[in-house]
């Protein structure tokens, strides 16, 4: 196993330490006490009924979601440039271009542009408020970004997008779309990309804290589940997301788990936290 340094997560704001992460190819080992947990979720699973409103609402869900938490959420992802070394290298002499699928509130695309004088970025995410609140920003700059509205499972991104890019990015964007629709999404992002193009990717991994917590009524189907809030989350494995890629047309560069824990000493919590990171290049 090799070492890959991690910092604090922004993905769970009231985490107050994150210990280093590991890079694994293989998936945490399960005590008695979760694998007992993850039996009781089958107990009660989400009706048919239930399911097919929460697809119908998506779009709903996350702006309610933006709604509530403002852009107060999610902490700038400074982190990012220096998990992807790609993205480091970006700065040159030349413009590159950059897609960031599900850009939420800008906290990946303002860090990145600060970082890299020649990079234009594209973002575009499912809620309408989240775009806005990137246009409200006061780092907002129409020369260096332009960002959109798109639902990636339907509409097409060259719509908005008039060349193809370089590097795209989904960070915490996958595991929020149904499973049914995965191929689509992978294919929107393979068909803006240049050949040999990157596709730069992290998101939950299977048996990472998040999936354990969930209890009866929280699971739609195999490791994908509903928050009180709507929207829903899916924990991947390396296998089935180095097989998804392939099918959406690119080659695996690297993939693996990221293992780390969630420390708050004042709290008690000693937790692990489980992320799948992967390069991908367009065939």
């Amino acid at each position: 196993m090799e070492k890959s340094v991690v910092s604090s997560g922004d993905e769970d704001p009231t985490c107050r330490s994150v210990m280093e992460g590991i890079a694994s190819n293989t998936h945490r080992v399960l005590t008695e006490e979760e694998e007992n947990r993850l039996k009781k979720q089958d107990e009660t699973v989400v009706s048919e009924f239930k399911r097919s409103k929460l697809e119908a609402e998506a779009q709903k869900n996350w702006d309610l979601f933006y709604k509530r938490n403002d852009t107060r959420f999610f902490r700038d992802r400074h982190w990012t440039t220096r998990e992807f070394e790609l993205l480091v290298g970006i700065d040159g002499d030349t413009k590159k271009t950059l897609l960031e699928i599900g850009c939420g509130v800008g906290n990946f695309l303002f860090p990145l542009l600060e970082e890299n004088a020649n990079l234009y970025i594209y973002g575009c995410d499912f809620s309408p408020r989240a775009v806005e609140f990137v246009k409200g920003d006061l780092r907002f700059n129409e020369e260096r970004m332009k960002v959109f509205v798109c639902d990636i499972t339907k509409d097409r991104l060259e719509d908005n997008i008039p060349e193809l890019v370089d590097v795209v990015s989904l960070i915490f964007v996958l595991s929020a779309i149904h499973p049914d629709k995965f191929q689509q999404a992978l294919h929107s992002a393979s068909a803006i990309l240049k050949p040999g193009g990157v596709l730069v990717f992290r998101d939950y991994g299977l048996y990472d804290m998040a999936q354990l917590r969930f209890g009866r009524g929280n699971k739609i189907g195999d490791n994908f589940y509903v928050r009180q809030d709507g929207t829903r989350s899916y924990f991947f494995s390396v296998e089935r997301l180095t097989n998804l890629v392939a099918d959406a047309g690119f080659d695996v560069s690297s993939c693996h788990y990221v293992n780390r824990r969630t420390v708050n000493k004042k709290e008690g919590v000693d937790e692990p936290r489980v992320f799948v990171q992967g390069k991908f290049i367009k065939r």
